[in-house]
């Protein structure tokens, strides 16, 4: 039987306006925890890094990629900071980014599945530009030769990783799919959804981070932006890899000691509420 997330059906309104925590999740939790289903396969990023109680994340598979890409429809939309311009996206994170390098950019919301954003971004002539997870696009055949990688713009917690989630009690699928587990995607996306869930952020936050693994130690960097871009504390950690458990909530707190970051956190909690 298929199931439709709130995310899929309402399409009036940007993510962050919907009030509801996992927008592309709670339908198929409840499938779940109602024995309708037996596993929940998601993008790891669209997962709330506070689970619904009975529920746990079992295993990852092997990253995608983890940038951002911009589709424009005019290149000198980026060659000068100094052009006005419109961009498409529905994610606070890449708004605030892109705002933060780009000041005299307008952002505006879009959203749908992958096909219906590439479509109204194209018949729209007040877009300029749209921004997409390079991932989702790789993953549909759909990326386009011209995109432009940014990889400047740090990516939302778990970006490129496919989740898969189980009730809790079920021991027998929970080591069916741990069988296909990639431990170094699982521990990245431990890593940045901790951090995430330490400064209380969703999906609806300007929140960034990234962690890889490189030999016996862990390269983490993370962010956090105001909504208009107009300032951000970011963070640069290295640290080894049998740290991992505590390193998400550790840099959090190491971010949360930089003067001021603590005042804008709130700030967005506050606008949260």
């Amino acid at each position: 039987m298929p199931i439709e997330s709130t995310g899929d059906v309402q399409l009036t309104k940007p993510i962050y306006e919907l009030g509801v925590t996992g927008v592309f999740t709670k339908q198929l939790d409840i499938a779940l925890l109602n024995n309708e289903a037996d596993i929940a396969v998601h993008s790891l990023k669209d997962v709330p890094t506070k689970l619904a109680d009975g529920l746990a994340l079992v295993a990852t598979l092997e990253r995608g990629a983890h940038e951002d890409v911009l589709l424009l429809k005019r290149t000198t939309l980026i060659e000068n900071n100094d052009t006005e311009g419109t961009i498409a996206t529905s994610s606070l994170r890449r708004q605030a980014q892109w705002l933060s390098e780009y000041k005299k950019h307008k952002v505006v919301p879009i959203r749908g599945n992958v096909q219906t954003r590439l479509r109204k971004f194209y018949e729209d002539e007040q877009m300029d530009g749209v921004i997409f997870a390079k991932a989702g696009l790789d993953r549909l055949g759909l990326l386009p030769d011209d995109a432009v990688v940014l990889d400047w713009m740090l990516p939302a917690p778990a970006q490129g990783i496919v989740g898969i989630i189980c009730r809790d009690d079920d021991s027998d699928m929970a080591e069916a799919c741990k069988m296909i587990n990639y431990q170094p995607s699982f521990i990245e996306g431990s890593i940045e959804r901790q951090f995430m869930r330490t400064l209380m952020g969703g999906c609806s936050v300007p929140i960034s981070a990234f962690a890889t693994i490189q030999g016996n130690e862990i390269d983490f960097k993370a962010a956090v932006h105001a909504f208009n871009g107009s300032k951000s504390f970011n963070i640069h950690r290295v640290l080894m890899l049998d740290e991992w458990q505590n390193a998400g909530k550790e840099s959090a707190g190491k971010l949360l000691a930089l003067h001021g970051a603590a005042d804008l956190v709130e700030e967005i909690r506050n606008k949260q509420k």
